[in-house]
């Protein structure tokens, strides 16, 4: 018999768990059962069943092969941008999207650690590249929002820089929109406690390990930095012409059938069927005024 393999980050996580988690957040996943909610203000205390989770999702994406037929019968382009916390759900949700749709027009863009060259560049300008034309749809797996959260928590960009994203941030999402592109600002939040479980069931699922970076084992001390940042996100982003949609995904089920909703429901693309489509959860889905900060 082998030795089982070292854990990521020489076990970081499990140790964070152990000698920094507040008892409060150790207490809830140590007593929290595989599928159990362990956010004490979340709305629902399980996940969602999973043949009611398919049943929905089937017919969810059926619609959404409808939309992308609609948007290439009409030219349509359409930006999709996925933004959370840490393993709050929004590549889970991507896949989901873009699993029965053509990869050539319904491109998922998750750009790395910018270069040289690209850091001497107008900041949006690596984004900008990635705009779609006519007949195709963008989903943005992180963006320039980067540069609101991350890059300051982790002190990758200094305050004038920051300073010069949100000044010129208003004129670069209206100028998209005023061209025509469609713009939908997601955002995924998923609790402290739920956050660290869904990290430790990565580090000791061989694969799965490789999905963690040294950014995430850094960022479990940082809580509250990310809390004040997204909090100023919100308050100097969520503009009327391109507004956030918060979608809590302690329960990734539930955070999944949102998404879908949100992206449908902006359009009146052919044979759309509202009764396939539902109501949206008003206690998953909604503005920055749902977006709980624990």
């Amino acid at each position: 018999m082998t030795d089982a393999a070292p854990l990521p980050f020489d076990g970081a996580i499990s140790r964070y768990l152990a000698d920094e988690a507040p008892a409060e957040i150790r207490t809830a996943i140590e007593e929290g059962r595989k599928r159990d909610i362990i956010t004490p203000d979340f709305p629902y205390d399980r996940w969602m069943k999973r043949d009611d989770y398919y049943a929905r999702m089937r017919e969810l994406q059926i619609e959404m092969v409808k939309l992308k037929t609609w948007i290439d019968a009409t030219g349509t382009r359409l930006v999709l941008i996925f933004e959370g916390r840490d393993t709050a759900g929004k590549s889970g949700a991507i896949r989901r999207v873009t699993e029965n749709l053509n990869p050539r027009t319904a491109r998922i863009m998750a750009l790395g650690k910018p270069d040289d060259r690209e850091r001497s560049q107008w900041f949006f300008q690596r984004y900008i590249e990635h705009l779609p034309a006519a007949g195709e749809m963008v989903l943005m797996d992180r963006s320039w929002y980067n540069r609101a959260v991350i890059e300051p928590v982790f002190g990758f960009c200094t305050e004038a820089e920051r300073a010069r994203f949100f000044a010129q941030l208003p004129e670069v999402e209206r100028t998209i929109t005023q061209d025509g592109i469609h713009l939908i600002k997601l955002w995924f939040n998923v609790s402290r406690a739920e956050q660290l479980r869904r990290m430790l069931a990565r580090e000791g699922h061989p694969l799965k390990q490789w999905k963690l970076s040294s950014i995430d084992v850094e960022g479990l001390a940082k809580w509250d930095a990310y809390t004040q940042a997204i909090a100023e996100m919100f308050a100097r982003s969520h503009f009327d012409f391109a507004p956030w949609t918060v979608i809590r995904s302690d329960d990734k089920y539930r955070a999944r059938i949102a998404a879908f909703q949100r992206i449908l429901s902006a359009f009146d693309y052919d044979r759309k069927d509202p009764d396939a489509l539902g109501a949206p959860d008003p206690q998953i889905i909604g503005g920055p005024e749902v977006w709980p900060k624990g």
